[in-house]
């Protein structure tokens, strides 16, 4: 990670497991804690979002799963 990261904590169990914490601090990774079930607030989740929604518009069998999730993540707009 970059010196400007921050890890987003959505309260997940494992993101409040006693090891992870643990980890955080003494790494010194700074934290934006946000509410349980809160996707809205992480960006990450939109992303995801999109993928599912052009997977599912795709005739994808299990073994082409991979091939297809890499084109659409390339065709994600910026």
């Amino acid at each position: 990670m970059g010196t400007d990261a921050i890890f987003m904590n959505d309260n997940t169990h494992p993101h409040i497991a006693r090891l992870m914490r643990s980890y955080l601090e003494s790494e010194t990774i700074p934290q934006m804690e946000c509410a349980a079930g809160s996707r809205d607030l992480n960006p990450i989740e939109h992303v995801w979002d999109m993928l599912r929604r052009r997977i599912a518009g795709r005739s994808v069998v299990l073994h082409e799963l991979q091939q297809a999730l890499l084109q659409e993540w390339a065709l994600l707009p910026q």
